[in-house]
């Protein structure tokens, strides 16, 4: 499995090449942030689910952070937070809400979320963030809630995968 990922995840050389990168040499070539082991990966797919449903500018910066303190794969960490994307931001963010109206109780007033426009894409933004503030401790409560649980799942999954390619891998070569 280790192969199959490093043939789509870049490699540390192409960080020491970027000199745009270069003051950050030493924190980003440290080699538990390149190495893919079942650890580093179960932890970058964590890390990635739960920085997945930050707001989108700091989906990939907060699990780049993340990833350095927590010494896991860097590219793997940054790669999983695109499962939140323009088709799945908003169903997500609507199934937190109804988490966090579950877990607070009550009834909070739920509008549709606004019509995106093509023309201007920057008012629609703005109206998007205007609509996620309006929705406030339910969406909050909720996608805490929901982003553990994804990376909770998907550590599990991840360790339980890499564990049944193993031994299938184990029993593969003991046959032959």
């Amino acid at each position: 499995m280790r192969y199959w990922l490093k043939k789509y995840l870049p490699d540390h050389a192409a960080i020491h090449e970027n000199r745009a990168l270069a003051p950050f040499r030493n924190t980003l070539l440290h080699p538990r942030l390149w190495h893919l082991n079942r650890r580093s990966a179960a932890g970058a797919v964590a890390v990635g689910l739960f920085c997945g449903l930050f707001p989108p500018p700091f989906q990939m910066v907060s699990a780049a952070l993340c990833a350095v303190i927590f010494r896991i794969n860097l590219p793997l960490a940054i790669f999983t937070t695109l499962y939140t994307n323009p088709l799945t931001f908003i169903p997500l963010y609507v199934f937190a809400f109804w988490i966090g109206g579950l877990i607070l109780g009550g009834e909070s007033p739920f509008t549709a979320p606004p019509e995106f426009s093509v023309s201007q894409p920057g008012d629609s933004f703005q109206a998007l963030i205007g609509w996620l503030g309006q929705l406030g401790w339910p969406l909050v409560v909720g996608v805490l809630l929901l982003a553990t649980v994804l990376a909770v799942l998907g550590y599990v999954a991840v360790r339980v995968g890499w564990r049944y390619w193993l031994v299938r891998s184990w029993q593969r070569r003991k046959r032959h």
